[in-house]
C-alpha cells in the first residue's frame, strides 16, 4: 500500500541539482541571508563530475580562474588546471563553507505552479520511493545541460556482442588493455578518452561525423578560452575567430590532414550560433598524426564484433565508447510551457536573459557557457529572490501598519 505523499513548507527558495551551477545560486543566497533548499537525486554533490573518469569543462582544460564559483576562489596551491579531483574538492570545500546541505536521493517528478496559493509544488521521490511535496515560493531549475546521458541508436546494437558504453560510466582505458576500441564522437570527451586509451595500451579508432575545431589548449603563453576573451574586449568576434585559427594552424598543423575538417564558421562564431565547444587538444592530435588513433566515417550498423561504415568498409572491434554527450531532462518534469522548450529543455531565451521565468521561476547552468556562465547567472537569481523577498516584506509591514492604524 503506497503512503501519503509527505508535505514539506520551504520558506526560502528550491533548487533542483547540487552541481555547481546549484551550489552558486545556493551561497549567493546564503550571502544575502536567504536560505535555500538543494534536492539532489544522487547521493552527492557534483554527480556528473564523481562519476565520470574524464571531464573536460574544468580538468584538464580549463584555467581555474574560468572554473572559480562565486564568492571564493581555488586554493593558493591548486595548479593552473585543476585536477578533477582537485575541482571536487573544492566543491566540497566550498559547499561546507557556504553551510550548503542538500538533501541527497530525491529525484524530482513533477513542479508544477500553483496559480490559486501563488507557489510551486515539487514532488520528489526518494530512495525507499518515498514521495515528498514542497512548497516554495521561488524554484531554481539548476539540473544543467548534462542532466542525461545522449545514447543513439546504432543498428545492430543488440548484435555486437561486445561491450558498449557511454562515457558517463567509463572508468579507465585499463579495462581495455590490448583491445580495439571505437570511440563515437569526436568532442573533448571523446578525444580524451582515445588519449587514455592510448596511455593503456588500447587501441582506439575515432568516429568523426562532421566538421569540428580543434585548438591547442594554450596560445601565446594564456588558455586559449582567456586569450579569447580578452581579445573580444578590443576586437570584433571574426576577427579574433580569424586569429584563433591562424595560431591553431601555426601550432597543430592542417587538422584536414588528419580528417579532421574545420567548419566554414569560426570557433567563437559557431559556439554562440549553436552552442558546440570548440575540442581544446590535451595530446590527442599527437597520436592521430603518430597513427595510434585511427579516424574512421560514421558507422552503417553493428554485427557481431564487426563495425561496418557507411563508406563501406568493415572493422572488427572489441568495444565501443559513446562520447555523445548529454542532454537536459527539465522537459520531463516541470510543468511549464514558456521559460523552458520542450524540444531541447533549455530556456527559450538566449544568453544572458534565459535565467529568469515567470511566477519566481529561475534557470542556471543552461547558458552554454560553462561555468563562467552560471556564475555569472547565479548572482542574478540571488539579488532578484532578495530584491522580491524585500519588497513581499515591506508590503506585509505596510499592510500591518495598515490594519493597526485602522
Amino acid at each position: 500500500m503506497n503512503k501519503s505523499p509527505r508535505f514539506v513548507s520551504v520558506p526560502g527558495p528550491v533548487i533542483v541539482g547540487a552541481g555547481p551551477s546549484g551550489l552558486a545560486v545556493a551561497a549567493c543566497l546564503r550571502q544575502k541571508g536567504v536560505l535555500s533548499m538543494v534536492l539532489e537525486r544522487f547521493s552527492c554533490i557534483a554527480s556528473l563530475w564523481q562519476s565520470e573518469k574524464l571531464t573536460t569543462a574544468c580538468a584538464s582544460t580549463c584555467r581555474k580562474q574560468f572554473c572559480e564559483l562565486p564568492l571564493m576562489g581555488f586554493p593558493g596551491e591548486f595548479p593552473t588546471y585543476p585536477t578533477k579531483q582537485q575541482f571536487i574538492h573544492y566543491l566540497e570545500s566550498y559547499a561546507q563553507k557556504f553551510e550548503i546541505g542538500p538533501r541527497f536521493n530525491e529525484t524530482v517528478t513533477h513542479a508544477e505552479y500553483d496559480k490559486a496559493t501563488g507557489f510551486w509544488r515539487v514532488k520528489t521521490v526518494g530512495k525507499k520511493t518515498e514521495e515528498t511535496v514542497y512548497r516554495c515560493r521561488w524554484l531554481v531549475v539548476a539540473t544543467g545541460e548534462n542532466a542525461e546521458a545522449v545514447v543513439p541508436e546504432i543498428d545492430g546494437m543488440g548484435e555486437f556482442g561486445g561491450d558498449i558504453k557511454h562515457t558517463s560510466s567509463y572508468k579507465s582505458g585499463e579495462e581495455f588493455k590490448g583491445k580495439k576500441v571505437l570511440v563515437v564522437g569526436c568532442g573533448n570527451s571523446g578525444m580524451e578518452v582515445c588519449l587514455d586509451l592510448c596511455d593503456h595500451s588500447a587501441k582506439p579508432s575515432l568516429v568523426v561525423r562532421h566538421t569540428l575545431h580543434v585548438l591547442p589548449r594554450e596560445m601565446l603563453g594564456k588558455s586559449t578560452f582567456g586569450l579569447s576573451m580578452w581579445l573580444l574586449k578590443w576586437l570584433p568576434l571574426r576577427l579574433v575567430d580569424r586569429l584563433l585559427l591562424a595560431v591553431s594552424r601555426l601550432t597543430l598543423g592542417d587538422t584536414a590532414r588528419l580528417g579532421l575538417d574545420r567548419p566554414e564558421v569560426g570557433p567563437l562564431e559557431l559556439k554562440n550560433l549553436s552552442g558546440k565547444t570548440p575540442v581544446l587538444d590535451v595530446g590527442t592530435l599527437a597520436k592521430i598524426k603518430s597513427g595510434d588513433i585511427k579516424i574512421c566515417p560514421g558507422i552503417k550498423k553493428l554485427k557481431r564484433h564487426t563495425v561496418e561504415f557507411i563508406e563501406g568498409k568493415t572493422e572488427n572491434f572489441d568495444a565501443i565508447i559513446l562520447a555523445t554527450g548529454y542532454k537536459s531532462n527539465v522537459s520531463s518534469w516541470l510543468k511549464e510551457r514558456d521559460m523552458f522548450s520542450e524540444i531541447d529543455g533549455f530556456p527559450t531565451k538566449p544568453f544572458p536573459n534565459g535565467w529568469k521565468g515567470e511566477c519566481g521561476l529561475y534557470a542556471v547552468g543552461f547558458t552554454k557557457r560553462g561555468i563562467l556562465g552560471a556564475s555569472v547567472d547565479a548572482k542574478r537569481i540571488a539579488e532578484d529572490i532578495e530584491r522580491c523577498r524585500n519588497e513581499e516584506a515591506a508590503l506585509c509591514d505596510r499592510s500591518v501598519l495598515i490594519y493597526r492604524e485602522c
